[in-house]
């Protein structure tokens, strides 16, 4: 380990990233510019913002871990993450959002659904859901960043996560939102910087794109038996349709996130940060190159490990992470990228790519922990200070802490995905009616949130295998993993739970309106 390098690249990252804290600090003076970055915010800085808080170590670790598992399948999840997560997102809901949400002066995304439907308990409802469910998804990211610090420092787990997770609570708590404006964008620059490099050196040590692609193609016959009777064909093609991978790739890694953070709490906030919709349209363009590029590179890179993994130790890369020398040792897809880093890359690199993965993290985590803070305090409790906000960053990093260290591995795509899927059952049908449809009522948004949240924790707890079984609530009551056989085992609660959601805010909202619209009709009849 050379220190001195080292040291030099966290002391530089670490004094640009508490000056910019500082900054923001200092220019924090309103509840709204805790919570809002004071509305006025620049759209480079709001896309750069947008885009590093929704990728994170669970994107470029977890997700990319994923890819090497199952191959160059997990492009497709690319192009949502831009199509939808940015395109439909920006233009369908940010511009509408902004408007709203200027209109309704609303400070959070509880606060809006709860003044655009005229309901205190929609706002606290939803601000319980995200206060609750979000620390599991930082508690992904946070493993994202702490693996790679414990690979690339050689220091244990627990060392690692206690140590970013000081870093970050440092720097969310001082500055609110402008202060994460600040530092996302740096951050996401050095992202961009970052993924680029990789990219290049990628294709370099595996001789060029065309061999690289080729010869990852060529590895084919040397998908474990496991896989391929459960739908892997090789890591360029997609698996079987309707196969149990093709299951686990579609409905939870590409549908559950491409659609999913149409309904994230943290990356709706961005838009109520700029001026108005003009700003919005300006963004589209940074984060779309922004996330191409984030995306791109770790879902190709996972996948290309194995071409590397096999040259090298004769395993693919997820057999490459099983050390049969190491008691209780087992194959980890989240230590694919950390391991492929510091194996195949120059030392100085993979110094500069922990503080890619750093800046990743702590710009996400920013976002959640500013969410979860904001949820409790501002749209539980109703409490307008910035102390008492602060305050509840501090239960959720230690929420989020406790989560970390009981999770197991293999664990950071899964827990993404569980937290989108949440987010679009709950979220979604009730946030696109506050935008589109005057139709949708109180009675029928709160119906549809409660049918929504309640579907997805029913199916994780006893259809979905990977969560039913890892939980234990089904075999302790039913005596089985799962109430269900395939494919129901292996389809994402969120094929089920969004449409359902959606059909009962329609049904409900309509009928409770022609109740309401009788009951005037015939106060008219009775007057005359």
């Amino acid at each position: 380990m050379n220190k001195a390098v080292l040291l030099t690249i966290i002391g530089v990252y670490l004094a640009v990233t508490i000056g910019l804290g500082y900054l923001a600090y200092r220019r924090t003076r309103t509840t709204g510019d805790y919570l809002i970055a004071g509305g006025n915010a620049h759209p480079f800085l709001m896309a750069m913002a947008y885009g590093s808080t929704f990728i994170s170590t669970s994107a470029i670790v977890g997700f990319g871990g994923a890819a090497g598992v199952y191959g160059m399948s997990l492009l497709w999840l690319t192009f949502c993450n831009i199509f939808i997560g940015i395109f439909l997102a920006f233009v369908l809901y940010g511009k509408k959002t902004t408007v709203i949400g200027k209109d309704l002066e609303a400070k959070t995304f509880p606060e809006l659904l709860g003044k655009r439907y005229n309901s205190v308990f929609i706002q606290r409802f939803a601000g319980a859901v995200i206060m609750i469910a979000m620390p599991l998804y930082a508690a992904a990211v946070m493993i994202g960043a702490a693996r790679f610090i414990q690979e690339t420092l050689g220091i244990g787990y627990t060392m690692a996560l206690l140590s970013f997770a000081l870093i970050v609570a440092a720097y969310v708590m001082s500055g609110g939102l402008k202060g994460i404006l600040y530092t996302d964008a740096f951050q996401g620059s050095i992202m961009f910087a970052g993924m680029g490099i990789l990219l290049l050196f990628t294709y370099n040590k595996l001789g060029g794109v065309t061999a690289a692609h080729q010869a990852l193609t060529g590895l084919a016959s040397k998908v474990p038996p496991s896989l391929a009777e459960k739908g892997h064909l090789g890591w360029t093609a997609m698996p079987v349709l309707g196969s149990e991978i093709w299951w686990i790739v579609v409905s939870t890694l590409v549908l559950g996130v491409g659609v999913g953070v149409l309904a994230q709490p943290q990356l709706i906030t961005r838009y109520l940060t700029v001026s108005g919709p003009r700003e919005i349209n300006r963004a589209v363009v940074v984060g779309g190159v922004f996330i191409l590029m984030m995306t791109g590179v770790a879902f190709a890179v996972g996948a290309l490990s194995n071409v590397y993994f096999v040259q090298e130790t004769g395993k693919i890369a997820l057999m490459a992470t099983f050390d049969p020398a190491v008691a209780g040792s087992k194959p980890n897809v989240d230590l694919i990228i950390p391991m492929y880093i510091n194996k195949a890359m120059p030392q100085w690199f993979s110094y500069l790519f922990m503080i890619t993965l750093m800046a990743a993290a702590m710009s996400t985590l920013s976002g959640q922990f500013h969410a979860i803070g904001s949820s409790l305090g501002y749209d539980l409790v109703k409490n307008n200070s910035l102390k008492l906000n602060r305050a509840c960053i501090i239960v959720a990093l230690l929420a989020t802490l406790w989560i970390s260290l009981k999770l197991p591995v293999s664990i950071i795509a899964t827990a993404t995905a569980i937290f989108f899927g949440i987010c679009a059952a709950t979220f979604l049908p009730a946030y696109t009616a506050a935008l589109y449809w005057k139709g949708a009522n109180r009675a029928g948004v709160i119906a549809s949130m409660m049918v929504g949240l309640s579907v997805s924790l029913f199916m994780l707890l006893f259809t979905h295998g990977k969560e039913s079984s890892l939980l234990g609530l089904c075999q302790y009551i039913f005596g089985r993993p799962s109430l269900v056989g395939f494919p129901w085992v292996v389809v994402d609660p969120i094929v089920i739970a969004l449409p359902v959601s959606t059909l009962v805010m329609i049904g409900v909202s309509l009928a409770t309106r022609s109740a309401a619209e009788v009951r005037t009709a015939d106060r008219a009849v009775a007057v005359k």
